[in-house]
């Protein structure tokens, strides 16, 4: 099962039929997928889900329809356990982005984190997870598949959001802030403090 979120509903893609027994459910075709976005996005409904009997083949088959743009980011801790947050699109979120032709996941990662925040002496602690969300870039659909790492530093200097990324703050965030910070977030977001 994926959860791919559109604004902050979730289009589910499963290969089992139980998950959808009490809820409507589409073929995995590209008017379902379009059909599907198209009421998410305009709030018509909260939950979609996508049936495909064949696992393996549920992303590669979306992907046919949807092109994938691939990003990896990071959950940054402080030595006070602070976690390093941004502010873009009046909402707080992690940095990431996408990663450049002959990178490593892993390597994007952390260059995102410091080209988008300024921080620096980032270390990979583990990988957490795969979020997935539709953006629409140009008048076309993209899902991007981010993959994050939860990272630590000891870096106490200063803090400067990427302008041409439209980030507009930069802060470490301690458990009371975070929560706040969560509540005008994305979903994706969210799924990464759970």
């Amino acid at each position: 099962m994926y959860k791919v979120f559109v604004n902050e509903s979730a289009m589910i893609l499963t290969n089992k039929l139980s998950e959808v027994a009490e809820h409507k459910y589409l073929p995995l075709n590209e008017s379902a997928i379009k059909q599907a976005i198209h009421s998410l996005s305009k709030k018509k409904l909260d939950k979609v889900f996508i049936y495909h009997p064949n696992h393996e083949e549920i992303l590669n088959k979306f992907s046919k329809t949807i092109p994938v743009v691939v990003a990896a980011g990071g959950v940054v801790i402080n030595k006070k356990g602070q976690v390093l947050f941004i502010y873009r699109n009046d909402k707080w979120d992690l940095p990431k982005g996408k990663i450049d032709k002959g990178e490593t996941i892993a390597a994007a990662a952390i260059r995102e984190v410091e080209e988008e925040t300024g921080c620096k002496g980032l270390q990979i602690e583990n990988f957490l997870k795969v979020t997935y969300h539709i953006f629409k870039r140009n008048g076309l659909y993209k899902l991007k598949e981010v993959h994050w790492f939860a990272m630590n530093t000891d870096y106490e200097g200063p803090l400067e959001g990427q302008l041409e990324e439209g980030i507009e703050k930069v802060k470490w965030k301690g458990p009371d802030k975070i929560k706040k910070a969560l509540e005008n977030s994305y979903t994706n977001i969210k799924v990464l403090f759970e």
